[in-house]
């Protein structure tokens, strides 16, 4: 009996023996294929990252070569640049000649210093010579303005100028040509100056107010009431002395009149007069401005011949015309000018004092 239990325990405990001993065998073959997977993983991973660096070293060597490319073409500037400088410096002169030249460079400094001022010299000489004879032709032209236009303020600036430039000379040989003109001075001041603008200007006024004259229409009523009392009868018949009392008014017969009768201006013979009155007006406007005394007083003078004669004075605009005219014949036109001759020649004669020394070097051998 237990030999026959045996066998069978035998082969009861043969297949647990088989599946215990699968179950580590297929373990085993797991964790083998996990860590060949790990391990290609690893690899792939390791030549992937390998693959980079390759790629980063190359990069790294191409901008290595470029960069080593730039530093040979810049060697390859200054190399040139070397050379262009030793080439220069082959072609500068030597030291000896280098210290001549700044020799001859001072000496032509030296002298061009010493002929800047000999120039500023002779231009200080010349100037003083130009501003003399500028004097000299104010002078002049005051003495010009006197005689030809009698403008007594023109000439006053033109004489103060040349006593400024004599004053400029700082020289006392200029002593007595500034005390001439200081004389001519005092006589210009004392010299009053003709308003002739504002002659001329009133003058103007007055031939606008030439052309508003008119004459003035005489009415008779000197016996125009005595006439109509002798006409009426009384008896309230007045119609005949209404109509001679109107009629007078324009006509009237007198036989024994003393005064001489003047006939109204008609229209035309109105413009004449008028055209007459403004020439003499006009006259006398360009004598004013011409200092002509005599001419200003005639022109006047036939103006108010031309004014009292035709137009009635006892009209307002006649009146008022006749007597601006008589104060603007009042008015000086003319002035006496003062003779500026002596101080032109102190001046000229200064003038000649100070060439004579300059005459007298230039003489001497």
């Amino acid at each position: 009996m237990s030999e026959t239990v045996l066998p069978n325990a035998e082969q009861t405990s043969a297949p647990e023996a088989s599946q215990t001993s699968s179950t580590p065998a297929r373990r085993s073959g797991n964790g083998v294929a996990l860590l060949a997977l790990l391990l290609g993983a690893a690899g792939v991973a390791i030549g992937g990252w390998g693959a980079w660096q390759v790629r980063q070293l190359q990069g790294s060597e191409q901008g290595q070569g470029e960069h080593l490319q730039a530093l040979n073409q810049r060697a390859d500037a200054l190399q040139q640049r070397e050379q262009q400088l030793t080439a220069q410096l082959a072609s500068l002169p030597a030291a000896s000649e280098l210290e001549d030249r700044r020799r001859l460079v001072a000496q032509l400094q030296g002298d061009q210093q010493r002929l800047n001022q000999r120039l500023e010299t002779a231009l200080g000489e010349s100037r003083k010579e130009w501003r003399l004879a500028e004097a000299e032709h104010l002078l002049r032209l005051a003495t010009l303005r006197l005689s030809a236009l009698q403008d007594i303020t023109s000439a006053k600036a033109l004489v103060q100028g040349a006593d400024e430039i004599l004053r400029e000379q700082s020289d006392p040989g200029a002593f007595a040509a500034r005390e001439q003109l200081a004389r001519s001075l005092a006589t210009l001041d004392s010299t009053q100056q003709p308003d002739r603008t504002g002659l001329f200007l009133k003058l103007a006024a007055q031939r606008e107010q030439v052309q508003q004259l008119s004459a003035q229409s005489p009415e008779f009523d000197s016996k125009a009431d005595a006439m109509g009392a002798l006409t009426a009868d009384g008896d309230g018949a007045s119609r005949w002395s209404q109509w001679w009392a109107e009629i007078s008014k324009y006509f009237q017969i007198e036989f024994d009149a003393d005064d001489n009768v003047r006939p109204l201006l008609s229209g035309q013979s109105l413009n004449q007069l008028r055209l007459a009155l403004s020439l003499t007006i006009e006259q006398a406007q360009w004598a004013a401005l011409n200092g002509e005394a005599k001419v200003y007083a005639q022109a006047l003078d036939d103006a108010r011949s031309v004014l009292l004669a035709n137009f009635n004075p006892d009209n307002a605009q006649s009146k008022a015309m006749l007597d601006s005219l008589n104060q603007l014949a009042e008015q000086p036109v003319s002035v006496v000018t003062p003779d500026l001759s002596e101080s032109l020649a102190a001046v000229q004669a200064y003038i000649q004092r100070r060439h004579l020394p300059a005459e007298a070097e230039g003489a001497k051998p």
